[in-house]
């Protein structure tokens, strides 16, 4: 399982380099900008991406979270170095949890609840690839259509973007 373990951190580094650069280029003055009435804010929307790396370590070290009696009380960024402080040190605290995860932790069911209310139940292993990983990479690139819709020049993630020609 140390490959599995390998192949983790060397992801979680990989996208917490790129979320970052976007994290970066959000304007503090339009955390209030949302571009539909259906859509977070982009203050909500930057906040939960610079926090989705705790599901990393909140999934390996507990064997499930209930939202009815364990709330989440995200700190508020007031500028983009504090933003960037949250990530990094989230990231920072999913690389280090990771480190040691055995093949059987990974095994191990998690469960997202809410009282009585079974939302999910799945191996710790997909919950961190799916829950944690790949939601924060689905809403970073949301973040990044939020900032293109302000004119906000967008940098590449997979290869170079439009505006890095």
């Amino acid at each position: 399982m140390a490959f599995f373990n390998d192949e983790l951190i060397n992801e979680l580094k990989t996208e917490g380099e790129k979320t970052r650069k976007i994290l970066a280029l959000v304007p503090f003055d339009k955390l209030d900008y949302a571009p539909h009435e259906k859509s977070m804010k982009m203050g909500v929307l930057a906040f939960h991406v610079a926090g989705l790396p705790e599901w990393v370590t909140i999934t390996i070290n507990q064997d499930e979270l209930d939202f009815a009696t364990q709330k989440f009380d995200a700190p508020k960024p007031q500028n983009a170095d504090e933003l960037l402080e949250r990530l990094d040190k989230n990231v920072a605290d999913a690389l280090a949890a990771i480190k040691g995860v055995s093949e059987e932790t990974w095994k191990k069911p998690w469960t997202l609840r809410s009282g009585e209310h079974v939302i999910m139940t799945l191996p710790k292993s997909e919950v961190v690839r799916s829950f944690a990983i790949n939601h924060l990479i689905h809403h970073r690139a949301q973040l990044g259509t939020y900032l293109r819709m302000l004119d906000i020049p967008i940098p590449g993630m997979y290869g170079s973007s439009a505006d890095e020609k």
